[in-house]
């Protein structure tokens, strides 16, 4: 009873508040009108209804930057409405900005949840939406991919709402196996941030896989693995050095220095207009190896160097069959 009291009270105050509030707008709505009725016609002065006009400008306020959400936003964040508005930039960027190719996405990629392993290929997962957006044009029947983000990246300010829109995921196994599970396919950068940071000079050459995640994922799964190797990415923020010191005063593992960047300020994330290929590989053949091997360590290790190899050589085969970086 008290709580109910309490909420009456606060109920009363409030309706008195509105109350003061439309009264001080009377007042001012006498004032201003009698001060126009030397100026304008008093038929005008008196068909104004400020009272009106401030409630309009209340409401326009108090939804100010804000737009209608969609009510299809899974689990993971990601929304319908945000991608669909964000699809004119994809389409812009694969088919203007980077005139990006597909090759072997409608033969060899399964129309089964699957595992798409790509080399990283820059600081901004551009390449992830790219490979996301690629796979969802090609075979719109299929769930979209969704791709796995580095804790640096997702945990910067402002960024982790707005890639789990369009499809981003923080990377970890066990979010992998939930989405492949749940029958999303899945794009894994297994290089980590040894991938994303490495020197121009060292552009294309595949750091180690960490410790064969990607694979366990496939065997506990059942998904298949598939290669898909990104060339003309790496082109795209080409890192000269990165500076430490200063970055982990910011709270950032490293900062990175490239032809534009911090030079040009913001202006210097734009990414370069290099030309991307995009191949899909066939997927690795686990054979007849099942849940149970995700012990065997050996086995394991043996798997993902073979899945590092494959990709490597499918990026080799890309660089030497390319014309140019930006033709």
């Amino acid at each position: 009873m008290e709580e109910i009291g309490a909420d009456a009270g606060e109920a009363s105050d409030e309706a008195d508040e509105l109350d003061d509030v439309r009264r001080a707008l009377r007042a001012l709505k006498g004032e201003v009108e009698a001060r126009l009725r030397g100026r304008v016609p008093t038929s005008r002065a008196a068909s104004v209804d400020w009272e009106e006009l401030f409630d309009r400008a209340r409401r326009s306020l108090s939804t100010l930057g804000m737009v209608e959400r969609s009510g299809e936003v899974d689990e993971f964040g990601m929304d319908e409405v945000v991608l669909s508005r964000a699809a004119r930039l994809f389409d812009f960027l694969m088919d203007t900005w980077w005139r990006i190719e597909t090759v072997g996405l409608d033969a060899s990629t399964p129309r089964t949840p699957s595992l798409l392993v790509a080399n990283a290929s820059g600081l901004l997962p551009w390449d992830a939406i790219m490979i996301a957006h690629a796979v969802a044009r090609a075979q719109p029947g299929v769930e979209r991919p969704r791709f796995l983000v580095a804790d640096w990246l997702i945990t910067l300010p402002f960024m982790q709402p707005r890639l789990a829109c369009i499809g981003g995921v923080r990377a970890c196994r066990e979010n992998a196996e939930r989405l492949l599970r749940s029958g999303r396919p899945v794009v894994s950068f297994p290089e980590g941030v040894k991938g994303s940071t490495k020197a121009f000079r060292e552009r294309y050459r595949l750091k180690r896989f960490g410790r064969g995640g990607v694979v366990r994922t496939a065997l506990v799964t059942g998904a298949p693995l598939v290669p898909v190797a990104v060339i003309g990415a790496e082109e795209t923020h080409p890192v000269l050095f990165r500076v430490t010191t200063l970055a982990r005063l910011a709270g950032l593992p490293f900062l990175p220095v490239t032809p534009t960047f911090p030079l040009l300020g913001p202006l210097g994330l734009i990414p370069l207009p290099s030309h991307w290929q995009i191949r899909f590989g066939p997927p690795l053949d686990l054979g007849p190896v099942g849940p149970e091997a995700v012990e065997d360590e050996l086995l394991v290790a043996r798997l993902t160097e073979e899945l590092r190899e494959r990709l490597q050589g499918m990026l080799s085969q890309g660089l030497r069959e390319r014309a140019s970086t930006w033709g």
